[in-house]
């Protein structure tokens, strides 16, 4: 049956806004009938307004459910052709619609729309050839309920203790953009090490990743070079590894042995040591000033051995840019998210869903703002967050939120 003005129904409308380019119904549709969550389709609140509901939360974070879909259908109630009365469902029935709804939906939302957008010409996106990446973590409170607390734990002492239960999330982003492309999380208790083996199929022949001290051992290295990527990883201080051989940069060609087969070998209960196991490297070690005036030595080693390819001091200037990813989790965290900093969901299904759909909603803004960045002919770094942030939920709100597309007539 073909669709009409006096066919449509209201919620066929309801969008949000500029976010709908990448979240477009069709991909919405789509994602709900991979997950089976196209059962629900004669309530108020169906399926693919269920989706946006939950960026919506995401966008405006410190507002009330009731408040929250207020905005997402601005002005469309006021038109004329809509058939029937449709009225903003209560809380209690979008707290059920969000049940139904779960959380694989939106991992299956972020799995097809979250890809590295960085242009070539996009500043400090690129190395040689390799986009730049970075991994890290960060840790979120949510809503003290037994069911969360069994779900993820808390941390009772350290300095992210926290009276409410947590999860935490490590992920990987483009440095030049700061969009982050994959996303794993689990309880707070589940480290970072573990968290990063999940992530390392996002992984790709073209990237150079950069982590950070507390990710290395040789069994993750070990992993993360068969994906194909180049490595940039710093080293803790008290990690010792031999200087093989020095190069003309100052950085020096050094191996990886596991842990144990080193131990051995250095005590005698081990001849040689197989060569099978011996993962070659390159290290390079530069001093940093602190702002205490205090002097720091920073070791980073690196899958790139030829010293012509990438030069000791290209790779220290580069390592700085994993800072980028830090500043990414600080506009989740601090600027996009609730001035709480807790999460606003009440079960660890919904929790999963949120924090996806927080993933998601900085994406595309992140996305918004590298577009607009090639627009004007300036780096997407020099464009504020927040205000990017802003201009987004004013457009939100200040008009009404037709899809891009074409109303199906199936409605999920």
């Amino acid at each position: 049956m073909p669709v009409t003005p006096e066919t449509r129904r209201f919620t066929d409308g309801i969008s949000i806004g500029v976010l709908t380019r990448l979240f477009h119904r069709d991909l919405v549709d789509d994602v709900l009938l991979q997950t089976r969550r196209t059962g629900i389709r004669t309530r108020l609140l169906p399926g693919r307004v269920i989706v946006y509901f939950v960026l919506a939360l995401c966008l405006f974070f410190d507002d009330a459910y009731e408040e929250v879909m207020r905005k997402l259908v601005n002005g469309l109630q006021f038109l004329a052709h809509w058939p029937g009365e449709w009225h903003v469902p209560g809380n209690s029935a979008m707290s059920q619609a969000r049940a139904r709804l779960g959380a694989a939906p939106m991992k299956e939302l972020f799995d097809r729309v979250a890809v590295p957008i960085a242009r070539p010409a996009t500043t400090g996106a690129w190395f040689h050839g390799w986009r730049v990446m970075a991994v890290d973590g960060v840790i979120f409170d949510v809503a003290d309920e037994a069911e969360n607390v069994v779900a993820f734990g808390r941390l009772h002492s350290g300095p992210k203790a926290s009276p409410y239960p947590q999860v935490r999330l490590v992920g990987l982003a483009e440095c030049g953009t700061h969009a982050i492309v994959g996303a794993r999380f689990d309880a707070v208790k589940v480290d970072e090490r573990t968290l990063l083996k999940r992530l390392l199929p996002e992984f790709a022949p073209d990237m150079l990743v950069m982590c950070d001290r507390g990710f290395f051992s040789y069994q993750l290295w070990q992993a993360a070079t068969a994906t194909g990527a180049q490595l940039l990883w710093r080293l803790k201080s008290d990690l010792k590894i031999p200087v093989l051989h020095v190069l003309p940069d100052g950085s020096y060609l050094s191996e990886l042995v596991p842990r144990t087969i080193k131990s051995n070998y250095q005590q005698g209960r081990q001849r040689t040591i197989p060569d099978k196991v011996r993962i070659p490297v390159r290290v390079v070690e530069y001093a940093v000033q602190n702002r205490d005036s205090t002097t720091e030595t920073i070791t980073v080693m690196t899958t790139i051995l030829d010293h012509e390819t990438a030069s000791a001091g290209e790779l220290a200037t580069l390592y700085k840019q994993r800072w980028e990813f830090e500043l990414t989790l600080d506009e989740i965290e601090i600027h996009q998210g609730p001035q709480t900093r807790k999460l606003r969901s009440r079960t660890p299904e919904l929790v999963r869903q949120e924090i996806w759909a927080l993933l998601l909603v900085h994406y595309a803004v992140r996305s918004f703002m590298r577009e607009a960045a090639d627009d004007i002919g300036e780096d997407a770094d020099q464009l504020a967050f927040m205000r990017s942030i802003r201009v987004i939920r004013r457009q939100v709100t200040n008009q009404a939120g037709f899809s891009p597309h074409p109303p199906s007539h199936r409605c999920p």
